[in-house]
């Protein structure tokens, strides 16, 4: 398949176009490569496929990579006017929408940059969806629409109108825009709320990396909620093989039943208390951490837990990466990164 991955030099996105470019598909990958983050973290996962960095900065000009299978576009998803065109050039068939602005906390002092991105990004991505015949749009939701939900583990079923941050809002937004698609133009859309996910190339604004630069560098680290926290921490290998396989099977016959629009809950289907996630990465930096105990911040909450059961019914899914072996990848990357 032809498949567009946009937030290719993200996270989850450049896993993704990585997996999709092994099994064989043709992958344009899309990012703004905004500096919400270290840009050269982004150019770097780029490097991974193969694309030059000179070539990457410039807006809306293609770039191949190592592979004939991967182009790269660095592009704004609310361009309305090179964002269609790229659409009627390529002809995709899937869109996986992984860019977004991401992050809770940078949401209560940057608002408009979410409504750019999310709100207005999205819906460009639905109106080329639209007038061009995709069979099929994955999009990344994400845990955050439970806000205040006391009911664990969280299901896909629970109420979700009270979000307690911007970001959790927009997505919330996104899942309605989506079903309202799905419902007037009969496209096949799939929304994951992802949980918490750590593993190599993560974000530097996530706990994983927060709490291993501070304890390597010999800094405190912040442990909000006193302690008292819990997530739903998912490895990015199993996330992402949740993610192709959802992209890689037909959604022919969610049309033929007329179940165009789904949700599903993507994380490990497992809680784990924040103090041993840091004692897992205590124990392989072979240091112990300095820890000021915090109260919770804004937007947080103080646990989460994904019910994924539609998600293995529907797709055999198999979250399988236990917290020990996933720290462990996490910190001998990390090791390797930043002392090359």
């Amino acid at each position: 398949m032809k498949v567009l991955v946009t937030g290719a030099a993200g996270f989850i996105g450049f896993f993704t176009a990585k997996v999709l470019l092994q099994n064989g598909h043709e992958v344009i990958g899309l990012d703004n490569i905004n500096d919400y983050y270290d840009v050269n973290l982004k150019f770097d996962r780029l490097a991974e496929l193969g694309v030059n960095r000179e070539d990457a900065e410039t807006f809306n000009s293609k770039c191949k990579g190592s592979s004939e299978n991967f182009t790269f576009v660095r592009m704004n998803l609310e361009d309305r006017e090179a964002l269609p065109k790229l659409f009627k050039d390529e002809k995709f068939d899937v869109v996986c929408n992984l860019a977004a602005q991401a992050g809770v906390r940078y949401s209560l002092e940057n608002p408009e940059t979410y409504v750019d991105s999310n709100l207005v990004g999205f819906l460009n991505i639905l109106e080329c969806c639209r007038h061009n015949a995709i069979k099929h749009l994955v999009y990344a939701s994400s845990s955050s629409v439970y806000g205040l939900n006391k009911k664990i583990p969280f299901g896909t079923d629970d109420n979700v109108d009270h979000p307690i941050s911007l970001y959790a809002a927009t997505k919330k937004s996104n899942e309605l825009m989506a079903h309202t698609y799905s419902h007037l133009f009969n496209i096949p859309t799939t929304g994951l709320r992802f949980f918490t996910v750590y593993g190599p190339w993560g974000r530097p604004d996530m706990a994983m990396f927060l709490f291993t630069d501070a304890i390597v560098n010999d800094r405190p680290i912040k442990v909000f909620n006193h302690g008292k926290m819990e997530r739903d921490f998912t490895y990015v290998d199993d996330i992402v093989e949740g993610v192709v396989r959802i992209i890689e099977k037909s959604a022919q016959s969610r049309i033929d039943n007329k179940e165009l629009y789904k949700v599903y809950n993507i994380g490990n289907n497992n809680s784990v208390k924040l103090l041993d996630f840091i004692k897992e990465i205590e124990h392989n930096l072979d240091k112990v951490a300095e820890k000021n105990m915090m109260p919770i911040q804004p937007g947080d909450v103080e646990k989460t837990w994904a019910d994924v059961d539609a998600l293995i019914k529907d797709y055999d899914y198999k979250p399988n990466t236990p917290i020990s072996e996933g720290v462990k990848s996490f910190i001998n990357w990390f090791k390797g990164y930043y002392t090359k």
